[in-house]
């Protein structure tokens, strides 16, 4: 194989457990609750203002807006407890009792992906100004995906900008809307569309919000004899938890892009959002639009869903659906090949595979598309992103896995009309860890979530050991001489 020059940036992105984000402390009973509410209603209005005060004292500049999320809490958990008519600042201490700090990046950062910035006013020639989002975990492995940005000079140089020292997380868009025809596709793929959808679907017009599907669902269920209920029940449940797996979330126009927290909020999400594979998509009769395919694990399962944005202020989180989307590490192509979408996919936990589809919900077929080879990749075989366009064909950085679990980052070449067909591949790794990156939360590791192309250079960030992060750039003609 041809040598490659391959360059370690001396940028390290390590995990800051300074970095704490509010959330609901969440306790195992009722009873708790109204234990705790009681001993706070016990206390006097001057004992109430001085231990307010100390709090805000404490954990004031730790927190953007700390007063407004301890009255969000309040009325969470109000009709829980019990309470009559308070003063301002018992309700804020009320809040402030269930409420914790999580520190997101407590115990990794890593599995990044790199993206243009959607902003690009005011770079200097030759420049580029990037997105990086990466996966943060931490208590309980719990994964989160947090953001960071920075510029590539003319020689691809990386200067990473600097981040908040707060963190936030976006309010759920009211009202968002459900198509009605793509809805029930989704449940037809879900073999939940018998009887009881489908006069819950009678009941609702052709664009519908939540309420309005929880609202049908309770008269249709309501409309049934006591034989039915628990067959529809669970019906119900379960088209409920597929509404709330697609869903909108938007950010304060305002807020920084480094204190944006995608944080798990539904069930299937429930154990952490893994390894976002972002892209940015040129679509055929519209504008550019970034997608992440990433990983939703609730603890037992793992169900790969689709994150889009045009501005990383407002979110869309969107169910994949269909039997070749059952495995982890989707990367989708940056644009439609033959007016279909594509996508790759290691559907078997250890080869890679490429598959097709009229639609971005739903794929159902797959083709094998390349198994390990080489003693690096004996273990398995996976992408590190979405496939990158380039003259010579689509550039897909992959990894490897061999003896002692070790992961190497490793690159194979498809035609560009045809991905079906692999027309170049390294026989040996592009970036496999060193002395330095060995250690960490998972040890021999190298990752990553997706690489763009800068000028003439490769740029790969990637995960050291499943625990900071760091970059690789080389020549991107080196890299393509030395397929095989």
């Amino acid at each position: 194989m041809q040598s490659i020059d391959v360059t370690r940036s001396t940028v390290i992105l390590d995990p800051d457990r300074t970095l704490v984000l509010p959330r609901p402390f969440r306790l195992m009973s009722d009873q708790r609750s109204y234990k705790i509410s009681a001993r706070v209603m016990a206390l006097s209005e001057s004992a109430v203002h001085t231990l307010l005060a100390e709090i805000r004292a404490e954990f004031g500049d730790r927190q953007l807006a700390i007063d407004a999320f301890f009255h969000q809490r309040f009325e969470e958990v109000s009709p829980f407890l019990n309470v009559q008519s308070l003063s301002e600042e018992r309700k804020l201490l009320l809040g402030g009792y269930f409420t914790h700090e999580y520190s997101l990046e407590a115990a990794a950062l890593f599995n990044p992906s790199m993206v243009p910035h959607p902003d690009q006013s005011n770079v200097p020639p030759g420049s580029l100004r990037f997105i990086l989002s990466l996966r943060a975990t931490a208590e309980g492995h719990v994964s989160s995906i947090v953001f960071r940005s920075g510029m590539l000079d003319e020689n691809s140089a990386i200067t990473m900008d600097v981040a908040s020292r707060y963190s936030l997380e976006p309010a759920q868009v009211p009202n968002s809307t459900f198509e009605k025809p793509l809805f029930e596709r989704k449940l037809n793929e879900l073999r939940l569309m018998g009887d009881f959808n489908r006069e819950v679907l009678k009941g609702l017009p052709g664009s519908f919000t939540m309420e309005e599907l929880r609202a049908s669902i309770a008269r249709t269920s309501n409309q049934l004899p006591d034989s039915q209920q628990d067959t529809a029940r669970s019906v119900a449940r379960e088209t409920l938890m597929l509404a709330g797996s697609n869903y909108e979330v938007r950010f304060a126009p305002e807020s920084v892009l480094s204190e944006r927290v995608l944080f798990p909020v539904t069930p299937s999400q429930s154990n952490g959002i893994e390894d976002a594979r972002l892209v940015l998509f040129h679509k055929e009769d519209g504008p550019a639009t970034y997608y992440a395919t990433y990983t939703a694990y609730d603890g037992r399962m793992i169900l790969p869903q689709l994150l889009e944005t045009s501005d990383f202020l407002r979110f869309k989180f969107i169910t994949l659906n269909g039997p070749a989307v059952e495995n982890k590490g989707m990367a989708l192509f940056p644009r439609q090949i033959g007016g279909r979408y594509a996508m790759l996919g290691r559907q078997d936990a250890e080869n890679i595979y490429v598959m097709f589809s009229d639609h971005l919900h739903f794929w159902h077929n797959m083709q094998l598309l390349l198994e390990p080879a080489f003693p690096w990749e004996f273990v398995q075989l996976g992408n590190c992103g979405s496939p990158i366009e380039t003259e010579a064909g689509w550039l897909v950085i992959s990894h490897g896995v061999g003896p002692m679990r070790k992961y190497c980052i490793g690159a194979f070449l498809l035609d560009r009309e045809d991905p079906t067909k692999v027309i170049g591949r390294l026989p040996e790794p592009l970036i496999k860890p060193n002395a330095s990156e060995r250690d960490g939360y998972v040890p021999n590791v190298v990752y990553s979530c997706g690489s763009l192309v800068h000028g003439d250079r490769l740029i790969i960030p990637y995960g050291i050991s499943d625990y900071a992060t760091t970059f690789a750039t080389m020549p991107l003609n080196q890299v393509l001489a030395a397929m095989e």
